[in-house]
């Protein structure tokens, strides 16, 4: 029997479904409205709708790789468990005060992210653990006990635990857990020593804060999962996408739920890696615009970029630094509220306005017909032809145009003393300048020339805006794939199994105690490999590297160092030290100065191998000579206005064929816009790429 592999992630507005054969590449997708009050049930009506194709059974699915919005939502909802946090006596308070950083310095009204645990949770512990791991004042148990029966009689359903300099020696950290244990066995405790044993006190306090914050509803999460798959007779393994790009087992999520707070992203960002690996393609922009939001990430040489740190559940929801820290390595990339679901609306000084809000699925767009009465970039869409009201979700669900039309006139065109037509066509060139301003700053800010990039393309509404935002940063060339509507459930099949520990020790590089550090080093290595071993990888296929975190003393902010192809326990300090200058020198293009180096930080990585999968089949597509379905009347300024475009069904377009625009290919889940002097090809593993002239 054919082994199927299939990929659930879980959206704003819908919840996609990939399966894939993992010998044929034969491969169905499909896309149910997300129901937000309990998630599982869309995953598993996914998964139902696509067993009853009769294309597999229940018995040929051998894993399910998973990724939620569940950890998200619960910091963003404020809806996690009551939960308490244990400090040092003296830090009580610096969950609050965090780093007294001005997000915003001309905000009089400034507010700041209320912390995850209110003050009268938060409680001191009388220790004190020094910066090189000694102890200065011993543990306190009585005092500490007394502080954790008072909380347990307020009914806290979980701990944090972060003591200071924890990381650097976690005995205090694991007494205290030891003493809760006694007192209330079955409570879930978080230890910063184990969630994130790494400097600074602010951020690894909020991330073990928000560890256990979310933590006990994680597991009922996936229990209630697993249930819905074994009802279905699904019983194979289950893998939870991390925000860093790699699965992890059930297990493990249950124990760091915090490093999947970005899994859905973070598997967008790995299918478009895995992409431009099949293509070689050494530098491509990954863009992907749901119902929701829209996402842009970096790929260098077949790799996306990582960053150390995020935040989640911004006071502003689009505006770095009003939002909680979180200390996890997770794939880098800007999100901001561009959408097919985001609302336009004219503001008080007369100012076409399109998100962050959105209609998601509930109500949604109005041209839904689900009671949603704003109008939204999907409605302007429908309005301008680019999308079919006969056959969106493949004829699943019709469009109301007159709905749409209605929206828009009463909330952009009248205001604005506008057309419908120039009003739909603002709030399509509004987004899509939206976009391309985000994604322009975020290549800028990484050192990087945005014409160097061609643009992967994921989401539902992607293919429709991805066009015009390419033309507005100057980019050439679109690559589109079969799969783009449900790319994060694709992203999932390609992702490796993979863990990564840290732990800081700050010292100057000349005082570095390379024994020392060999043999934390190999113990966090061994951490790793047990988990990525426990997730059903064999021993001889996991691939371990090393980083370090190094910058200049006094400086505040480090650079990842690999660490990779050296002889340890004595590597080569010289060509450590000549990597750092070459990372330095490729964020700031120029040398650093004449100073000390200091390494802070020490990480260990540990990853299955990437999954080799076959290249797509879909039976449906036929080779030959195009043949349009039709024509549609879709908007295009650059010829002059509305014009007729013809309609292909994607399924008439097999390797080798061409198609050049004004052209709407549709593929049932998602319509791509071909414009003017746009030409597209079908290349190899059903990849369009569209040369845009």
């Amino acid at each position: 029997m054919s082994e199927f592999w299939v990929g659930a992630d879980i959206g704003g507005t819908f919840t996609d479904v990939f399966a894939l054969d993992a010998a044929s590449g034969r491969c169905l997708t499909d896309k149910v409205l997300t129901d937000h009050k309990d998630p599982t049930q869309s995953v598993a009506e996914g998964i139902r709708r696509l067993l009853d194709t009769g294309a597999f059974a229940p018995v040929q699915i051998a894993r399910v790789l998973h990724a939620t919005t569940l950890v998200t939502n619960a910091v963003i909802q404020r809806r996690g468990a009551k939960t308490a946090l244990l400090v040092t006596e003296g830090f009580r308070d610096a969950l609050e005060i965090g780093t007294e950083h001005r997000f915003d310095l001309f905000d009089l009204e400034l507010e700041k992210p209320r912390p995850i645990v209110p003050r009268h949770l938060r409680r001191p512990v009388r220790e004190r653990i020094l910066a090189d791991g000694g102890i200065d004042i011993p543990l306190d148990e009585a005092q500490a006990e007394a502080e954790v029966r008072a909380l347990l009689a307020q009914g806290v359903e979980a701990v944090a635990v972060c003591l200071h300099h924890g990381f650097r020696n976690p005995v205090h950290e694991e007494a205290v857990r030891a003493l809760i244990a006694r007192l209330a066995p079955g409570l879930h405790v978080s230890l910063a020593s184990d969630v994130a044993p790494e400097i600074r006190e602010y951020e690894r306090s909020s991330t073990t804060a928000i560890n256990a914050y979310v933590a006990p509803a994680v597991a009922p999460y996936l229990r209630s999962l697993q249930r819905g798959l074994e009802r279905l007779g699904v019983g194979g393994q289950l893998l939870i996408m991390q925000s860093n790009g790699g699965t992890a087992t059930a297990e493990t999520s249950q124990r760091y739920p915090v490093r999947s707070l970005e899994s859905g992203p973070a598997a967008g960002a790995i299918g478009a890696a895995y992409i431009a690996r099949r293509l070689g393609a050494a530098h491509v922009l990954f863009f992907d615009m749901g119902g929701t939001t829209a996402k842009a990430s970096i790929v260098d040489d077949g790799q996306p970029l990582v960053a150390r740190r995020m935040e989640v559940g911004r006071v502003y929801r689009f505006k770095p630094g009003s939002g909680l820290p979180v200390q996890i390595p997770a794939v880098d990339m800007i999100e901001i509220g561009a959408g097919g679901g985001s609302i336009a609306h004219v503001d008080r000084m007369g100012l076409l306005k399109v998100g962050p809000e959105s209609a998601e699925s509930d109500p949604g767009p109005a041209c839904y017909g689900l009671g949603g009465r704003l109008p939204t970039v999907t409605d302007a869409d429908l309005v301008l032809g680019y999308l079919g009201a006969d056959n969106f979700l493949g004829g699943r669900m019709r469009l109301d145009v007159a709905a749409a039309e209605r929206a828009i006139t009463e909330h952009v065109a009248r205001p604005l003393a506008a057309s419908l037509t120039e009003a739909a066509w603002g709030i399509h060139q509004v987004v899509n300048e939206n976009m391309a301003s985000a994604a322009r700053v975020h290549l800028l800010e990484h050192g990087k020339n945005p014409a160097a990039y061609s643009m992967v393309v994921f989401g539902g509404a992607g293919p429709v805006h991805a066009g015009g935002v390419a033309r507005a940063l100057r980019l050439k060339e679109l690559i589109i794939p079969w799969q783009a509507s449900v790319g994060s459930a694709y992203g999932l099949l390609c992702a490796p199994v993979a863990f990564e520990v840290a732990r800081s020790r700050v010292s100057l590089f000349d005082d570095v105690p390379w024994g020392e550090v060999d043999t934390m080093l190999a113990g966090m290595l061994g951490e790793c490999r047990r988990l990525v071993e426990w997730a059903g990888v064999r021993p001889r296929d996991v691939s371990a590297s090393r980083i370090a975190e190094m910058r200049y003393r006094g400086q505040g902010h480090e650079i990842a160092v690999p660490l990779d192809g050296l002889a340890w326990p004595a590597p080569d300090r010289a060509a450590i030290l000549e990597r750092f200058h070459q990372a330095y020198e490729r964020l700031y293009f120029r040398r650093g100065p004449d100073a000390p180096i200091e390494v802070l930080t020490w990480r260990a990585i540990a990853r299955g191998p990437v999954p080799d999968l076959p290249p797509l089949a879909v039976e449906s597509l036929r080779s030959g000579a195009i043949t349009a379905r039709g024509a549609r009347r879709a908007y295009f300024p650059e010829a002059g206005g509305f014009v007729e475009a013809a309609v292909v069904p994607r399924t008439l377009l097999a390797s080798g064929a061409t198609l050049a625009g004004p052209a709407l290919i549709e593929q049932g889940d998602s319509t791509i816009l071909i414009g003017p002097g746009a030409t597209a090809r079908v290349g190899d593993d059903l990849l369009l790429t569209v040369a845009l002239g």
